[in-house]
């Protein structure tokens, strides 16, 4: 079983994916977010799901799928980790995660349009695995970091590279512009991966191959991430933390190769499904 959310912008209902097919539970009640996650809502889904199964209802295939997390509270995100996108950004290999923030109305459907920003020349892609925070972490050893974990989720770390890089300040500002955080389609629960620090990441730009990395590549693994941002701030259940991309992002390119309206963006994750989104003008 897997977690979606589908419908309208603002109109979003809950629902699970069974063997590739999307079936509506919202009569389940509530959403994705941090009362579910924290309230043992995992637990009582699956008993609500297995009692139910023969009476749900399946979603059109042309129903809008939304990220399938609510959104969080935090969306926090590590830079520069695997080697090969640090080398190609020239920067140097960090001895400690980076870490930045990206702000929660970035938050976009998996399919939804990556709108470019006012003024934008230099929106570049990242494919990412995302990790859904399951229960309150604080203080967390490393041993213990993935008894936190409730799941997986594909992340296109979408990001505006002037804005981030030659703009001065933090990077957040190049990272948290709306549509710049396309999540989904699923929610895959922990259970259901089968090797979290072995899943073949990919990216392409109308059909071209740009990103095929693993998280095995990955500086400081899933684990050390949770155990390490815990020291800093409070992880609350539903809050996603997104892991870094491989080498193949826009700014790596000599020269740079940057999105434009009218570009397809499509990326995916052993265990994670596909997304893809339409590269759109700026507009209010």
């Amino acid at each position: 079983m897997k977690l979606i959310r589908f419908g309208e912008v603002g109109s979003e209902k809950i629902g699970v994916q069974i063997n590739a097919v999307n079936y509506d539970v919202s009569a389940f009640g509530g959403d994705y977010d941090e009362s579910f996650f924290g309230g043992g809502g995992l637990d009582r889904l699956k008993k609500y799901v297995e009692e139910n199964k023969s009476s749900l209802k399946e979603i059109p295939s042309d129903v809008r799928l939304a990220s399938p997390i609510a959104r969080p509270s935090k969306l926090v995100c590590i830079g520069l980790n695997y080697k090969d996108h640090a080398e190609e950004t020239g920067a140097k290999i960090p001895e400690e995660p980076i870490i930045f923030m990206k702000s929660t109305t970035s938050i976009v459907g998996p399919n939804d349009s990556i709108m470019i920003p006012r003024g934008s020349t230099k929106t570049d892609w990242e494919v990412e695995v995302g990790v859904v925070i399951g229960k309150k972490a604080r203080y967390v050893s490393e041993s213990e970091a993935m008894d936190y974990v409730a799941g997986y989720v594909l992340h296109n770390d979408v990001s505006e590279r002037e804005y981030q890089l030659e703009r001065g300040g933090t990077w957040d500002k190049g990272k948290g512009c709306d549509t710049f955080a396309p999540l989904g389609p699923v929610m895959t629960l922990k259970e259901n991966v089968q090797d979290v620090n072995n899943l073949n990441i990919w990216l392409k730009v109308n059909g071209k191959t740009y990103q095929n990395g693993n998280t095995k590549n990955l500086i400081f693994s899933i684990a050390h991430v949770v155990s390490y941002l815990s020291e800093f701030m409070t992880l609350l259940p539903g809050d996603v933390i997104s892991t870094g991309t491989p080498a193949g992002v826009g700014l790596g390119f000599n020269p740079p190769i940057y999105l434009k309206p009218g570009d397809v963006v499509e990326l995916g994750a052993d265990e994670l499904g596909v997304s893809k989104q339409e590269v759109i003008a700026f507009k209010k």
